[in-house]
């Protein structure tokens, strides 16, 4: 490859030329280089710094159970706890104070009122549906995100129908327009298909745009994998003990990259305004890869299980809580995320406020 030398001096820079290509320094040897130099000092290093985590790149998850005026801790997830509808909408207003720009609802259903037709999951008056209402009346500001996947109303805990044994796509695709169109109707701003069944975001664009919610946004989980780091999630939405079988049927293989691809490809055409990685921090290679492919608003989940790692390990003294919490989610901007959802929302929030 050709080299054009700019003098004689080491001290001077030395330019690479190839065909096509514009000219990129290299380095001048030390001591004339010295890349600790722009690390001296608080200002240096935020002249230089190149990813920063603001308030707005928070969506915070929270669960909503029934009842009135309480909230019941989540044993698995330290610091979470399911809340009323009315508690759920107060946070909403703290969240709105903080600037965090949204909120995304889980409920927990409890068996009663679980079923094989998972009716309670288009019910305009089930406790999703109740909360978007309530939070919409309370602080109308912050952005609304939902969950779209059967398993909260599921007897089977699975986010598609069951019929003898297998989770069947097209019957659930139908099943998930109307749940859909139930929150879109309830003034959700985003939804959030996280069922990973084939040809939901076209099913469900097709549906808002026929039913004049044109502007509701399609976050669409596209890239979730089969993992093992959910496991506290399903202890908030109370999954845990009613899953039969597991759902790597449906969810992505942790072996694979390309698929991603494909598969952000697939939704992006169907009409997904937005695209989720889930998990997080065992997924900052496909962050990367998306991001970089794609270039479209891209966003990761840091789930339960690396939400209760972080918070185990900073209670048992092995870890500084608040810088490690700090240092995740900075992970997920280097990688190329623009927003993350995660539990330490509020936490977050009140350092970035000071």
């Amino acid at each position: 490859m050709p080299r054009l030398v700019i003098g004689q001096n080491p001290c001077d820079q030395v330019f690479v030329i190839a065909k096509g290509e514009p000219m990129k320094p290299t380095l001048a040897p030390f001591p004339a280089t010295r890349l600790r130099r722009m690390r001296k000092s608080p200002a240096m290093r935020a002249l230089a710094r190149q990813n920063t985590l603001t308030v707005d790149d928070l969506i915070w998850p929270v669960f909503v159970m029934d009842g009135t005026d309480d909230e019941t801790p989540i044993g698995s997830m330290p610091g979470v706890t399911r809340k009323t509808v009315d508690r759920v909408a107060k946070a909403a207003v703290e969240a709105q104070a903080m600037g965090i720009p949204a909120i995304c609802i889980f409920p927990y259903t409890g068996m009663e009122a679980r079923t094989e037709d998972c009716a309670m999951a288009w019910d305009p008056d089930n406790l999703t549906n109740q909360a978007i209402r309530a939070i919409k009346t309370a602080a109308p500001d912050i952005a609304i995100m939902t969950d779209i996947a059967l398993d909260p109303y599921n007897i089977n805990g699975h986010d598609g129908f069951v019929e003898d044994g297998e989770i069947v796509n097209d019957r659930t695709v139908e099943a998930l327009v109307k749940m859909g169109l139930a929150q879109a109707d309830a003034g959700a701003d985003i939804l959030g298909p996280s069922d990973m069944m084939d040809g939901r975001i076209g099913a469900i664009r097709q549906a808002l745009e026929s039913h004049g919610h044109q502007n509701v946004a399609i976050l669409s989980y596209t890239a979730k994998y089969a993992s093992a780091f959910y496991g506290p999630f399903r202890d908030a939405v109370g999954a845990s003990s009613v899953l039969t079988g597991d759902k790597n049927t449906y969810q992505m293989d942790p072996g694979n990259s390309d698929e991603a691809l494909r598969l952000v490809e697939r939704d992006l055409r169907e009409g997904a305004d937005m695209i989720m990685i889930k998990p997080g921090m065992p997924y900052l290679d496909i962050c990367r890869r998306i991001k970089d492919s794609f270039g479209v608003p891209t966003y990761a989940y840091q789930v339960s299980g690396e939400y209760a790692m972080l918070q185990a390990a900073a209670q048992n003294g092995w870890l500084d809580g608040e810088k490690v919490m700090m240092e995740s989610l900075l992970g997920f901007k280097r990688a190329g995320c623009d927003g993350i959802l995660t539990y330490f929302a509020p936490a977050v929030a009140k350092l970035l406020n000071g």
